[in-house]
C-alpha cells in the first residue's frame, strides 16, 4: 500500500503543479494537521485514495473549517483495508485555543480509547499532529512532544507513527524518519511517501 503523508505546508508539487497520475497511484493519504481545507478538498477531488486527517493546533482557528470529502479520525481507531489507524491530533497547550492539550488532557484522551484499542487488537499507524516527547519534538513549549504518546508506542508497538507540527526547516537536527523500538516515525512536513 502506497501511503502519502502531508502536514503543515501545502505542497506546490501537489497543488500548483497537479500530477493526476501520481495521485491516482496513491492508495491512502494521511494528513497530520495544519493544512488548508481547500487544499485537502482539492486533493480529494483528484485522488482515488481516501484522505484521513487529524487536527493541528492551527486548524479550526481564524475561521478554518473541516475539509469536505475527507475523513476525520480524531480519537478513534479507524480500519482502512485492514490497516488500523489511531488518530490523535493537536499539540501541547501553549496558549488559549482549540486543539491544544496539557499532558494530562492527552493522557485522558488516550485512556478513553482503551476499549477501542482492545477491540481492534491495537493499531498499526499512529497519526498525530504533535510528535512524541524526545522523538522529533523541539525544546520550546509550543513544539514539545507528549510523553504519553511515547508510552503508547512502547505499549502497542505500532509499525508507524506519522506526525507534523515540527517543520523540517526549523534546524539541521530535524529528521524526516527515525525509529523507536519497533516503530518507524515519520515527520510528514509538506509531503512524504512510504510503503506499508
Amino acid at each position: 500500500m502506497k501511503i502519502l503523508t502531508l502536514a503543515d505546508v501545502e505542497s506546490k508539487g501537489l497543488w500548483d503543479f497537479l500530477d493526476k497520475d501520481y495521485l491516482q497511484s496513491v492508495d491512502l493519504i494521511l494528513a497530520a494537521g495544519d493544512l488548508k481545507p481547500d487544499y485537502l478538498e482539492f486533493l480529494a477531488m483528484y485522488a482515488r485514495a481516501d484522505i484521513l486527517y487529524v487536527f493541528g493546533n492551527h486548524d479550526l482557528t481564524q475561521g478554518r473549517r473541516s475539509p469536505g470529502g475527507c475523513i476525520c479520525v480524531e480519537d478513534m481507531v479507524y480500519n482502512y483495508g485492514g490497516v488500523r489507524i489511531l488518530g490523535l491530533g493537536g499539540s501541547m497547550r501553549y496558549k488559549p485555543g482549540p486543539n491544544q492539550y496539557t499532558e494530562k488532557e492527552m493522557e485522558k484522551r488516550i485512556r478513553k480509547l482503551r476499549r477501542q484499542l482492545k477491540k481492534n487488537g491495537g493499531f498499526d499507524i499512529l497519526l498525530t499532529h504533535s510528535p512524541a516527547k524526545d522523538l522529533g519534538d523541539a525544546p520550546d513549549l509550543t513544539h514539545t512532544g507528549f510523553t504519553c504518546m511515547r508510552k503508547i508506542l512502547e505499549d502497542y508497538h505500532p509499525k508507524y507513527m506519522v506526525h507534523g507540527h515540527v517543520h523540517l526547516n526549523y534546524g539541521p537536527a530535524m529528521e524526516r524518519v527515525r525509529t523507536y523500538g519497533d516503530t518507524t516515525i515519520i515527520n510528514a512536513f509538506e509531503k512524504y511517501e512510504f510503503e506499508f
